[in-house]
């Protein structure tokens, strides 16, 4: 009678399982600055002109979260970490969050649902312009961030409307620009920071086809 040889237990890599686990703390991470504006607001901890305050940072929290979402391929092509996938969704869900508050706030408590000054405000006002296109642009990305969604459109399909992402880095980072006037250092740095993002991005574009066309020689 012979021994039968204990059967392998499948082993997940350490990073994937502590990357799962810690998905419910970045989610909270991200969500702190939305319920601390929100406490301070009916806490009236707020000094000055509220309206403003809160929609510059919940802007600034939309850029931030558009610059965590923009993080993950330059991250992953430099560290190997694939598992940085799995914030992928949620960061840009809140991209999506952050930027409709910013909206909302302006178009109901700064404009006070006036339609009429709102389309003025969109037609005639640059910055509200390239704002609301920025907004625009993130509605059929955040319809299909789900990953039905992504397999109904087919990965090519779905991978080409998400890289809008880059064009909502432009739009959004000009939007601010116009917006301050004066004020130019911080959406200078986003836009520094955007640009070398994008051209750690275009690297590794560059290189993928590079070997594709080796490997093809």
């Amino acid at each position: 009678m012979t021994a039968t040889a204990p059967r392998a237990t499948r082993v997940r890599p350490r990073g994937p399982r502590i990357a799962r686990a810690m998905k419910p703390l970045v989610f909270a991470v991200l969500l702190a600055p939305a319920i601390w504006l929100a406490y301070a607001l009916f806490a009236d901890q707020l000094d000055g002109d509220v309206v403003k305050i809160l929609e510059i940072s919940t802007g600034t929290l939309a850029l931030r979260s558009l610059a965590y979402t923009l993080a993950i391929s330059p991250l992953k092509q430099l560290t190997g970490w694939t598992w940085l996938n799995m914030y992928r969704r949620m960061l840009g869900l809140f991209v999506f969050f952050y930027a409709t508050a910013h909206m909302l706030i302006y178009f109901g408590l700064d404009l006070e649902l006036q339609f009429g000054e709102i389309w003025t405000s969109i037609l005639k006002r640059p910055y509200i312009t390239i704002g609301m296109l920025s907004w625009l642009i993130l509605v059929p990305l955040a319809i299909t961030s789900p990953n039905f969604m992504a397999r109904k459109l087919g990965g090519p399909r779905w991978k080409r409307l998400h890289q809008l992402t880059y064009v909502v880095a432009v739009t959004a980072t000009t939007h601010y620009l116009w917006a301050v006037k004066k004020d130019t250092f911080w959406p200078l740095v986003y836009f520094a920071l955007f640009a070398a993002l994008l051209l750690v991005r275009a690297y590794g574009w560059y290189g993928l086809h590079r070997r594709a066309a080796n490997a093809a020689v």
